[in-house]
């Protein structure tokens, strides 16, 4: 177990990691922020901060040396990257679940292979395999590139065959994979956190409602439709994490259908579906995720009270926060981002125990 004072290292500087900032800061630990952007959300709480390139192994070196520990806050850090430092300083998750979630093709085909059940897949490794893709696959489907891409980036919608070429275009010509479209009831999320011990614990189930390719809520309690699938999911989940010898947050994300939970992704790290748990849970996930690479013992995710709503504040909604203030079951969590543009995350709105006004 870490001893208070000392310094965990954070990749990544936007407001998962601001928020494991201020997590680990309450049980005690300094934080460390690595990235290579300017502006980084996560460094204004944080006692150091290091802007250098994801490649600069003197630099990474140097981070490494005053960190006792390492974890990430997103997974497009760069596999290369947590290898290196893995040579220095523990990394916690490693280097296995990162390595996957990369690779939307090998997460499918990972995921598979432990007896779940992702929607229809094909590979799209060039425009000439997209056709041999649709005829397998069959349309209305949907083309994501195998790498990068997250809040609807990276993806384009194919109604026909005819739709094609426009599709791979929009993509920018990238290897892709081919998913078929999925009839669901809801989206929800499985939301675990696993110890160095291998104990897990998971947070109750929201309900996902998607606006634009983007996140705009998530609602508890789940309807019984997801309760009733609740249980499939969260052994998928579990038994992902025991192979990849997981340590930290691991987040699925989950189609409820008519023949059960269909995986469609997860996220090695903290993630936007559980940022409920701040009020509304016991632990919340970031300080669930702190213990678990600090070595600690895991706090109770237990819901405090129902209902719960978590609303992404996106673009112009951050004006909203005066009026979101007024209500008094309302908690607002503002990212301190200084540009505002469409599409963009800067903050959410949480209530527990209470509905919106």
């Amino acid at each position: 177990m870490l001893p208070p004072g000392s310094t965990i290292g954070i990749l990544g500087g936007g407001q998962l990691g601001r928020m494991l900032a201020v997590a680990a800061a309450q049980l005690g630990y300094k934080v460390h922020v690595y990235a290579p952007d300017a502006e980084s959300v996560a460094a204004e709480v944080t006692a150091h901060h290091s802007q250098a390139a994801w490649d600069d192994e003197p630099r990474l070196a140097a981070f490494a040396a005053a960190c006792a520990v390492v974890t990430y806050e997103f997974e497009n850090v760069p596999v290369d990257t947590v290898r290196f430092l893995s040579g220095h300083v523990a990394v916690r998750p490693g280097v296995a679940g990162l390595k996957i979630a990369q690779d939307r093709l090998e997460e499918k085909s990972f995921v598979a292979g432990l007896g779940g059940r992702p929607a229809p897949f094909a590979a799209v490794p060039d425009r000439a395999a997209l056709d041999a893709a649709l005829a397998a696959i069959g349309a209305p489907a949907i083309l994501k590139t195998v790498r990068m891409g997250y809040d609807g980036k990276g993806q384009a919608r194919i109604m026909t065959p005819a739709d094609a070429d426009t599709a791979w275009e929009a993509i920018g010509r990238h290897a892709a994979v081919l998913e078929g479209f999925v009839t669901f009831a809801h989206e929800f999320s499985v939301i675990l956190v696993r110890g160095i011990d291998g104990e897990v614990c998971f947070w109750d189930s929201p309900v996902n409602v998607h606006e634009g390719g983007i996140l705009a809520t998530s609602c508890l309690p789940p309807p019984q439709v997801v309760l009733d699938q609740q249980d499939e999911a969260r052994a998928l989940m579990a038994k992902i994490a025991e192979e990849l010898d997981y340590v930290g947050v691991l987040t699925g994300e989950f189609f409820a259908t008519d023949d059960g939970p269909v995986f469609n992704e997860m996220a090695p790290r903290v993630h936007n579906s559980g940022h409920w748990t701040i009020e509304g849970a016991v632990a919340s996930q970031f300080e669930n995720h702190i213990r678990a690479v600090a070595g600690l013992p895991l706090g109770s995710t237990a819901t405090r009270a129902l209902p719960v709503t978590m609303r992404n504040l996106i673009g112009a909604d951050i004006a909203d926060i005066p009026a979101l203030l007024a209500d008094e079951n309302c908690h607002v969590h503002h990212y301190s981002k200084t540009e505002v543009r469409e599409g963009r995350k800067l903050g959410h709105a949480t209530w527990s125990g209470a509905s919106p006004a």
